[in-house]
């Protein structure tokens, strides 16, 4: 109902990919209710006046209508003109926070003040000055894997004196990939007999020999962190070591226990990939008519974990 409701009032449709420019016709003006109880206040003052003859009441209920209606045509100016468009959405694991971050671009000479950007019940405040772009973050939890549009989204404000809501609703293009949430305690990774090129030796990141240091993943175990670095203030590095590896890990759907349902299948995967790239092995996946070749790296397990994301998923959904 709230969506249909949504879709006749302001006239939303499928995500806009942007950018979305807020025009006179998408912005929508009402009196706020502070705004309500200063009318009422202002229509008491006025029979006041006019019952006891004050001629400085009428000077003053004038006075303030005026403000009030001077209000109306800030808040209307302060969304005007303003420009918007997708920013990036890192991705998260089913469960986590998903971040949407919207990129709010002022073409015009004047400040934007006491603006609002608001996704569900959580609300992000910011402001920009003249000609500046700036990228607005917005929380939202998630609730299962794939892809998580953040759904309706308002931006409004109050200024400048609060009596007076501007707003405008839209939704952006802006889709998260969602990882399905590791299994919490995971069996051990496949033993070296399933795995492929059994035999081979070669030097790979492993845990035997101290070969230098790299930039932190967010994969990286604690244990493997450069805590002296960071200790003296330098940049959050983790330490590669060099050893025997073993042959490429076969990560297989297929080899799983039948008494697996999907969901628990793409968890154990999940988990296994995490395991796998934190022993500097190489690794491959392979799930029912996806396959992804042996590798190692931020990049390889993210390609994997997307695989896992997208496996048999339909239409994005909302994120609230």
């Amino acid at each position: 109902m709230r969506g249909q409701l949504d879709r006749w009032l302001f006239r939303l449709g499928a995500p806009e990919r942007g950018p979305i420019e807020l025009v006179q016709r998408r912005i929508y003006v009402l009196p706020s209710r502070a705004g309500l109880v200063f009318a009422v206040a202002l229509v008491v003052m006025l029979l006041a006046s006019i019952n006891y003859g004050l001629s400085l009441g009428y000077g003053l209920v004038f006075l303030l209508s005026g403000a009030g209606i001077a209000s109306i045509l800030h808040a209307y100016r302060n969304l005007l003109g303003l420009r918007l468009r997708p920013g990036r959405c890192e991705p998260v694991f089913c469960g986590e926070t998903a971040s949407f971050r919207l990129v709010v671009e002022n073409a015009r000479a004047t400040r934007r003040p006491a603006l609002c950007l608001r996704l569900g019940k959580q609300r992000t405040a910011f402001e920009l000055a003249p000609g500046e772009t700036h990228e607005v973050p917005v929380l939202a939890p998630t609730h299962r894997r794939g892809l998580t549009q953040p759904g309706r989204m308002v931006l409004e404000t109050y200024w400048p004196l609060g009596l007076i809501r501007a707003w405008t609703v839209f939704v952006p293009d802006m889709p998260c990939v969602v990882y399905p949430a590791p299994e919490g305690a995971p069996p051990p990774l496949p033993p070296e007999g399933e795995a492929e090129g059994r035999g081979r030796a070669a030097s790979r990141p492993g845990d035997d020999d101290f070969a230098g240091l790299r930039a932190h993943q967010r994969a990286d175990s604690p244990r493997h962190i450069a805590w002296k670095v960071l200790a003296r203030g330098g940049p959050l590095l983790t330490k590669q070591f060099s050893g025997e590896a073993g042959g490429d890990l076969s990560l297989d759907w297929a080899q799983l226990p039948a008494q697996l349902d999907t969901e628990a299948r793409l968890s154990r995967l999940t988990a296994w990939l995490l395991a796998a790239e934190r022993s500097g092995r190489r690794y491959a996946l392979r799930l029912p008519r996806v396959a992804c070749a042996a590798g190692h790296g931020h990049e390889h397990l993210h390609r994997c974990l997307r695989e896992l994301a997208l496996h048999g998923a339909g239409q994005p959904e909302n994120a609230r």
